[in-house]
């Protein structure tokens, strides 16, 4: 029905332009006869709405199937153990993949979700309820359809999961379809704008290789959203179909907000967006208020949903949005105490030069290329698609003419998506990892550009050629050109991608899944980094002392002591404090402990030397305060055997890459646990 109101309101509404004045949208507002109602439909348009329509379904269609037929041929999944496939999830998209398949091994949904509100596993003696900690209500929701539904005989789970993933990204090329062709009139921008997308694909999204990311479920309802609100804010919208699309909006921003942990500081961005468009006269009162609601509604909705969750609460968008009816943003946050998401506020603190930190959570983030500036290649990739070109031309023109708002009035759709391409343009500069809330965003915003009446007329005026028919000519022929062009250069690389064959190869992981699944028992209680440990727990079920889903503060804090077994650490020490959280195995990988991919200062090691205090490996200058630590790196003297590593630690596991070590419970402890 949304969908519908959308598309009906692209041909049925008085087209004002770019820029008119008060006094003319007015007497638009109160003309009748020559704009034709919702029945006024000629053949012409049905064709049209019926053209455009198909093309943009293809296309978020197309789009499905090149990244499922891309993430088929790079690790040839159908033709890969079970075990391979589930190490494909790596990181943090393993642990978020193994509550789906928890659920679909619970022997009932009420028994699934039970297990996962006191969840004893993820975190070793401890007991959390993971749907308040994570945001994992989309591998419930899969899990139980796919309960329900007559498909356990024909599609496994796996696969299950994957197509919806993929099927999301029809969903998205849909959304920046609709955006595009709303701001333009055209469906041709529509097309663009798609083709765009998937040419960029290694920019604007990275899906087939990444499934399990909460960005990847997110960014598709983030861009229907956006889709939703350039409906909502175009002009002329009646008042029934305002209130359709305003629902659209709200559902979308729930969608997006259940979906991604991260959710309130992409919306802190938005409404910064709304209050500036709000500043500048280009909103009503009525309209700044409804997309506020519908933000504050979506947030407190999840905060049900995630039992409480403080960190939703307190979040810095519901505070903007309180300060912006005029309610000190402190009287929020100070009550509430929050430190859940104090990380991100130090990575911030530190990125941007606010004084240096040894803290070992911001070092972390700051020393990941996924957090670092956006690297220079991506203006290249970009400039290859020709997207770069008509989207700098239609930014800097329609920015100028921002500037001039005392003297025009440019249409609050046109307004907002300007905004929001300059808004999350800044953020995806500052964060790489931030770019794909960016770059899916230009292909609309450029073709928008291309096809659209305003940005040209500006440049026929200049030329004092600004004729119906010269406007037809070049709105219909510039985008059919650039089309042509893309097909002609990009579609022999496309079927050369997909036809490349490649297979997944892991063997040393393979290896040490199998031998932990044979031969720990089945409560064993596993150490290592964040990264192994998700996988462990999806492919063995083994119990995690710590892992990849950082926004909590004591996690953060045991992932520190335990990352001491990189460390330069006595043996009593790291026994110590291995023992305090349970473990009965550590996972040393060499990889970690003779890291060569970051540079001095930004290896796990270094980090770690920096947080206790001691001088780094290497060649390179340290800071005076630093001393010589008194004891080897644990991960290097423990392979020796020596006293007191052989004391306190038994090496029960051996490959290229991983050296597994059981924990040696001494005397005076299992005394000390057993009691008199």
């Amino acid at each position: 029905m949304c969908f519908v109101i959308i598309i009906e309101h692209i041909f049925c509404q008085d087209r004002t332009g770019l820029f008119s004045s008060m006094t003319s949208l007015r007497q638009r507002k109160g003309s009748k006869g020559k704009d034709p109602g919702p029945s006024g439909f000629s053949w012409w348009t049905i064709l049209c709405v019926m053209t455009g329509s198909t093309v943009g379904i293809s296309l978020g269609l197309l789009c499905c199937i090149y990244v499922a037929t891309l993430h088929e041929n790079d690790l040839w999944f159908s033709n890969i153990k079970e075990v391979e496939r589930e190490i494909s999830f790596r990181t943090e998209c393993g642990l978020y993949y193994s509550y789906y398949k928890q659920m679909l091994k619970a022997p009932s949904i009420q028994q699934g979700l039970y297990e996962l509100i006191h969840d004893n596993t993820t975190e070793s003696k401890r007991t959390i309820n993971i749907l308040q900690r994570m945001n994992i209500y989309q591998e419930v929701f899969l899990s139980i359809l796919y309960r329900i539904l007559p498909i356990q005989t024909y599609l496994e789970p796996i696969y299950f999961y994957i197509y919806t993933v993929f099927a999301l990204q029809t969903v998205y090329v849909i959304a920046l379809f609709i955006t595009s062709w709303l701001l333009s009139d055209s469906w041709l921008a529509g097309a663009l704008s798609g083709v765009w997308y998937i040419l960029n694909r290694v920019d604007t999204t990275r899906v087939e290789f990444t499934i399990s990311l909460r960005e990847n479920w997110s960014i598709p309802f983030f861009a229907l959203q956006v889709a939703a609100i350039t409906c909502y804010l175009r002009p002329q919208l009646k008042p029934i179909h305002q209130r359709v699309v305003l629902w659209l909006v709200f559902v979308s921003t729930f969608c997006f907000c259940l979906t991604w942990q991260f959710n309130q500081f992409v919306l802190l961005v938005q409404a910064l967006i709304i209050f500036t468009l709000d500043c500048l006269d280009f909103l009503t009162t009525e309209q700044v208020v409804s997309l506020y609601l519908m933000q504050v509604l979506s947030l407190l909705l999840v905060w049900l949903l995630q039992f409480c969750n403080s960190m939703i609460l307190g979040s810095l968008v519901l505070s903007f949005i309180v300060s912006a009816l005029f309610i000190k943003h402190f009287q929020v946050s100070k009550i509430l105490q929050l430190k859940s998401d104090e990380h991100i506020f130090k990575f911030i603190k530190a990125k941007f030069g606010f004084g240096a930190t040894r803290d070992f959570d911001a070092s972390l983030y700051l020393c990941e290329e996924a957090f670092g500036l956006l690297p220079l290649d991506t203006f290249e990739r970009l400039a290859g698609t020709v997207l770069l070109y008509p989207y700098l031309c239609t930014l800097s023109v329609l920015f100028i003419l921002l500037l001039l708002v005392a003297t025009f009035k440019m249409r609050p759709d046109v307004a907002y998506n300007l905004l929001h391409t300059v808004f999350f343009g800044l953020l995806a500069f500052s964060t790489m990892r931030m770019k794909y809330l960016w770059t899916g965003h230009m292909c609309p915003f450029a073709a928008f550009g291309v096809c659209g009446k305003e940005v040209w007329s500006l440049y026929l005026r200049v030329l004092h050629c600004n004729t119906k028919t010269m406007m037809r000519l070049i709105r219909y022929s510039v985008p059919i050109v650039i089309l042509a062009f893309l097909y002609y250069k990009f579609w022999p690389r496309l079927m050369e991608e997909i036809s490349e064959l490649r297979e997944f190869y892991d063997p040393d992981t393979v290896e040490l899944m199998e031998w932990i699944r044979l031969k720990t028992p089945k409560r064993a209680v596993f150490a290592g980094s964040m990264q192994l440990l998700a996988g462990i727990k999806l492919c063995t079920g083994r119990v995690l002392t710590n892992h990849p889903h950082y926004e909590d503060q004591a996690l953060r804090e045991r992932t520190r002591q335990v990352y001491q077994i990189y460390a330069r650490q006595s043996a009593e020490e790291v026994h110590k404090v291995l023992c305090s959280v349970g473990a009965d195995y550590i996972v040393l990988e060499d990889s970690i402990c003779y890291e060569r991919r970051h540079s001095r200062g930004c290896r796990l090691r270094d980090l770690l030397d920096l947080a206790n205090g001691h001088i780094m490996d290497g060649p390179g200058e340290n800071e005076p305060d630093l001393i010589l630590a008194t004891h080897p790196r644990f991960c290097e003297a423990i392979k020796t055997d020596m006293t007191p590593y052989s004391t306190l630690f038994t090496r029960v596991f051996k490959n290229k890459t991983f050296h597994v070590y059981k924990l040696k419970k001494l005397k005076k402890k299992n005394k000390a646990e057993n009691g008199p």
